[in-house]
């Protein structure tokens, strides 16, 4: 899958990702005729929405714009990505009923558990680059009817995440990386990112914290 771009050059990267053998396209929000740029954009390849937070860069579709986006026969579902607002989640989701053959994928790193709850049947998350294998579980125990384990790792992944997606959320790649680090899967000394925020180190121990507290077995009372 290939993030596609809103601007002139959309369509020629949607090309290039066919060409390079990309299987679909992650169309970033567009604010300006996003129906016929959706409907373009599948001419190439199966499409993906993307309903991102205003913060983020994204683009408020209403639910007319969305009914017509997901009636695209190429648009084959969507992410959602509010960053916090349940409420909105809870909408789209309500409009999905209305296209059951597409896809809601959950972008919620915040309520991964409840978002699943609500209807999405695959996630694509930041949250997914550490503490995977809980988030996998979750993901398993939902689908498997286990609820008990359900409810416990949402919480295990909720308090994880609210370690890691706070504000400033631009700053969740660092975070992951110590996360990474605090799990022992890289260096701690491999965790720069460059490009995002400077963040003060008593965040990177609550980050230790989150992930020591994620990998500690829960003993329940008998």
């Amino acid at each position: 899958m290939s993030p596609i771009v809103a601007g002139a050059t959309s369509l020629e990267m949607a090309a290039e990702a066919k060409a390079g053998g990309a299987n679909a396209l992650l169309a970033f929000p567009r604010a300006d005729d996003p129906v016929a740029y959706h409907e373009a954009l599948g001419r190439e390849l199966p499409v993906i929405a993307f309903y991102l937070y205003e913060a983020g860069g994204g683009v408020a579709y209403d639910n007319q714009t969305l009914h017509a986006i997901l009636a695209l026969p190429n648009v084959i579902g969507i992410k959602v990505a509010t960053l916090d607002s349940v409420v909105t989640f809870q909408r789209i989701a309500g409009l999905m009923r209305d296209h059951p053959d597409k896809l809601l994928i959950t972008g919620e790193d915040r309520f991964l558990g409840y978002s699943l709850t609500m209807g999405a049947r695959a996630a694509l998350i930041g949250m997914g680059a550490a503490l995977t294998d809980l988030q996998v579980a979750l993901m398993e125990s939902f689908r498997s009817g286990d609820f008990g384990k359900f409810v416990r790792l949402s919480g295990v992944c909720d308090r994880f995440a609210s370690a890691t997606f706070g504000s400033p959320v631009e700053g969740y790649v660092r975070r992951m990386l110590w996360a990474l680090a605090a799990d022992g899967v890289i260096p701690e000394d491999a965790c720069d990112d460059p490009w995002g925020p400077s963040l003060p180190p008593a965040e990177r121990d609550a980050v230790r914290a989150a992930v020591r507290e994620a990998r500690t077995p829960r003993v329940t009372p008998t």
